[in-house]
């Protein structure tokens, strides 16, 4: 009766550095690959609809004039920043690209695999752009397409699909942050002690 019971004692209490069941983590990593996959798709297609059908044209209004499709090149970052370091963005959404895919090894938590697909998705889309635009590799200007509440980015800047991913991932992070729940699954300073704490506390 021992024996069958310690099992059970094990898995109540966090594994070694906090994880859970090595069983998550393919899991996590498959939903953190499916939403950067499905992101960077969306990115690529709606860039490439510019393109094809707003290059030399006026901007399109729809939704009553809350959006306007109008097709900008841009050689800097949002917000029309560093537009004469293109170079240098480049290798900023590389890094972010290489940093995530090294923290995804150590995901439980399905909130944290959403946000960083996310983000992964839309660095990936704008990286693309980057690396094969006009006009030349690793100085191509990415392309913007939605501009909100007034054309040519007077309200706000153009963006695109990719810089929506982005700060939609960026905003998740910053919520997961704040409720304590971390990249292994577990809520910050919430875990469970490890058999034999509770013992050595009481002597």
């Amino acid at each position: 009766m021992t024996t069958s019971s310690e099992p059970e004692a094990a898995e109540e209490y966090p594994r070694p550095g906090g994880g859970r069941a090595p069983g998550t983590r393919p899991l996590r990593g498959l939903t953190l690959a499916v939403v950067a996959a499905a992101v960077w798709a969306i990115d690529l297609k709606t860039k490439m609809l510019a393109v094809d059908h707003l290059e030399w044209q006026p901007p399109l209004r729809v939704l009553d004039g809350l959006v306007y499709l109008q097709l900008v090149r841009n050689p800097g970052a949002a917000f029309g920043m560093a537009t004469g370091m293109t170079w240098l963005l480049t290798l900023i959404a590389a890094g972010v690209v290489v940093a995530i895919v090294r923290v995804s090894g150590r995901l439980h938590s399905r909130g944290w695999a959403v946000a960083l697909g996310l983000v992964l998705g839309g660095a990936l889309g704008n990286l693309t752009d980057r690396v094969f635009r006009y006009p030349g590799i690793f100085r191509g200007w990415v392309v913007d397409m939605v501009s909100v509440f007034a054309p040519d980015g007077r309200v706000w800047p153009v963006f695109n699909a990719a810089d929506s991913a982005i700060c939609t991932g960026g905003v998740l992070l910053v919520l997961l942050a704040l409720i304590g729940i971390e990249l292994d699954g577990t809520r910050g300073r919430k875990r469970r002690p490890e058999p034999g704490q509770d013992s050595e506390a009481g002597e």
